[in-house]
């Protein structure tokens, strides 16, 4: 797979940390963390292939995002970072342990989970792959809404809405079915937890549908030396529906690697 070039926002000075969006989504998912973390932190959010600003390829697995990633940051001259990723960017940062754990400080993993798809989700993804290659992204932005915000952010907090609206019909359909494509067929990860040797936070949203707080559970028991953070009032993207829960549970986590 060629290289290809990353949209990318850095702000920040001192230790290095990478937020990976969720897919179908981009780096703007990130305002919130960027401006919390980037007063004690270099902070680095880029576009994963296919994207926000990054180019499209017609294959996106896991692993050649996490490759993305480890490019950009040769680029950047970092050599270890913090990641944090979020849903798919779990996924990719599952990917990216796995091939280059000596680049990881520490992990914090939200909404995520670490298992392959399940055989009926598997086939879920492709369906929706071949819907979006015929009708677009406006053709599945709806019902990904009420899967990924809580029935209270729907009724009562509109702005929200439309900006996770606009960032799954910005999202560039080629991309979309590629990211799908390498989400369902993206390798299993379970067996990496017991051997995380980085410090590593779990999140989730109380009322995540996608990830619900049992898989994190799950995790946080699997994964050694592990916390878990629930992030009330919030579904899968915990980061954006409480960021100020989210942001605080996050800076108290890196401040505690900084200073040990």
């Amino acid at each position: 797979m060629r290289e290809i070039e990353m949209a990318y926002d850095v702000a920040g000075d001192g230790p290095a940390v990478v937020l990976l969006h969720g897919y179908p989504f981009n780096r703007s998912m990130w305002r919130e963390q960027v401006k919390a973390l980037s007063a004690d932190y270099k902070v680095v959010a880029p576009d994963l292939r296919g994207h926000g600003e990054t180019e499209a390829t017609k294959n996106a697995t896991m692993y050649e995002m996490a490759r993305d990633v480890a490019a950009l940051l040769d680029k950047l001259n970092i050599e270890r970072a913090s990641f944090c990723g979020l849903s798919m960017g779990g996924y990719v940062t599952f990917s990216f342990y796995s091939l280059f754990s000596s680049r990881v400080q520490s992990l914090i993993l939200a909404d995520t989970r670490p298992q392959s798809d399940a055989e009926e989700t598997r086939r879920v993804r492709h369906e929706q792959a071949q819907k979006i290659s015929e009708e677009g992204m406006k053709a599945v932005a709806e019902s990904l809404l009420q899967k990924v915000l809580t029935p209270e952010t729907l009724r009562e907090r509109p702005e929200i809405v439309s900006r996770v609206r606009e960032m799954i019909q910005g999202t560039k359909p080629e991309g979309a079915v590629a990211a799908l494509r390498g989400m369902a067929e993206r390798k299993d990860h379970s067996y990496l937890l017991e051997r995380i040797l980085a410090p590593s936070l779990v999140i989730v949203g109380s009322h995540d549908q996608i990830t619900p707080p049992e898989v994190a559970e799950k995790m946080r028991r699997d994964i050694p030396g592990s916390r878990l953070e629930i992030i009330e009032n919030a579904g899968h993207l915990s980061n954006i529906e409480n960021p100020n829960q989210f942001n605080n549970a996050v800076k108290k986590f890196l401040d505690a690697q900084r200073w040990r």
